[in-house]
């Protein structure tokens, strides 16, 4: 049952932020666009506490148990930066928008680009190992040893978007040599002076 309520959780969560944008950018209905998307972590709300209940219920736990705390987890810690991309893409392809820039890959730009991804994993990871840590202590599920492998997973996870952010702190990107960086971004390239010849 779980598996079937983290695949419906996972369509629900695209299907509603499509129409969001869509109520939004087609049929400028701002007020129910805010509701459904600021409504997208109910999804994954719902989806943990059908969890709980679960194995409140004496369920055996299983690894879709740890998946469905994730989802949370991930909903609060990626999920605006998630909402953002879509609706610049959507704003540019509906509502007449600009074209979306590609994330910075350069100098001191890149190296914030690092660390905003990096702390929405350590919000994420957080969250989702207090829940996992409230599965283990508030329910009598038989088998919780299994979300044991979740707290190295996503320590691991943790600790490689760290040293990734700190080494581009550390040692920034350089563009190209010629390159003419804007916030990050390649925009244009130098023309060096032709030297004349005789």
């Amino acid at each position: 049952m779980i598996v079937t309520l983290v695949l419906a959780a996972e369509v629900a969560f695209w299907v509603v932020l499509a129409l969001g944008l869509a109520a939004r950018y087609l049929l400028r209905w701002k007020k129910v666009s805010t509701v459904l998307l600021v409504g997208l972590p109910v999804i994954d709300l719902v989806l943990f506490l059908l969890t709980f209940l679960d194995l409140r219920g004496g369920a055996t736990a299983s690894w879709t148990h740890a998946l469905a705390a994730s989802y949370l987890g991930f909903s609060v810690g990626y999920g605006p930066s998630v909402v953002r991309w879509a609706d610049a893409r959507f704003q540019h392809r509906f509502g007449g928008g600009p074209k979306p820039l590609p994330a910075p890959k350069y100098g001191v730009a890149r190296s914030r680009h690092e660390w905003a991804i990096c702390r929405r994993t350590l919000v994420s990871v957080a969250i989702t190992l207090t829940l996992i840590t409230a599965l283990k202590l508030f329910t009598d599920a038989t088998g919780t040893a299994v979300f044991d492998q979740w707290y190295w997973r996503l320590g691991i996870a943790a600790v490689v978007n760290l040293v990734i952010a700190t080494t581009y702190a550390l040692w920034p990107k350089q563009p190209p040599a010629g390159a003419i960086v804007e916030d990050g971004r390649i925009v244009g390239w130098q023309i060096p002076e032709r030297a004349e010849h005789y």
